[in-house]
């Protein structure tokens, strides 16, 4: 069996609230479109998760409901600012075959970098922009024996490689 990890970064949040707490920041227009996008790339492409795995922070939500997917989801506190660390112990403990996770900078850069046997070449893919999502592919029978260095890159998109952005 094989199984795939979809690995998104949140689209683009909103800074129009100076006071507004970090968790609590909404998407913004670009952020909004950034998203259905996303969710049309992930239909076109065939890769359509069984389980969602998202942080709890508001941008990420509103990610995942921009994608417009029938997914199961998870909300997890765990995921906000997590580390690749954190990010791992979260994917180990997953059900399903195919995963999307979705998640903060700089942790989710740092845990694509780890998780992938080689980066795709995609010159955005060290930065992982808001919106960054890679597509990668593990041997692993179960996700509590994924480790790093083992996932193949499938694919990998950064929201204004797409039309509508």
């Amino acid at each position: 069996m094989t199984l795939q990890l979809i690995l998104m970064r949140h689209a683009k949040s909103s800074w129009d609230d100076p006071v507004a707490a970090d968790f609590d920041r909404p998407l913004n227009g670009r952020g909004r479109r950034s998203a259905k996008a996303l969710g049309h790339w992930l239909r076109q492409r065939g890769w359509l998760p069984d389980r969602v795995l998202c942080s709890s922070a508001r941008r990420t939500r509103e990610t995942l409901d921009g994608l417009r997917l029938e997914a199961g989801a998870e909300y997890l506190d765990a995921l906000y600012h997590a580390g690749e660390e954190e990010m791992l112990a979260c994917l180990r403990r997953a059900g399903g075959t195919r995963v999307l996770m979705i998640g903060h900078n700089p942790g989710i850069a740092a845990f694509a970098a780890q998780i992938v046997s080689a980066p795709p070449s995609h010159p955005r893919f060290a930065d992982y922009p808001t919106g960054a999502t890679l597509v990668a592919g593990f041997s692993a029978e179960t996700w509590a024996q994924a480790n790093w260095h083992e996932a193949n890159t499938l694919d990998f998109v950064v929201p204004r490689d797409l039309p509508g952005v």
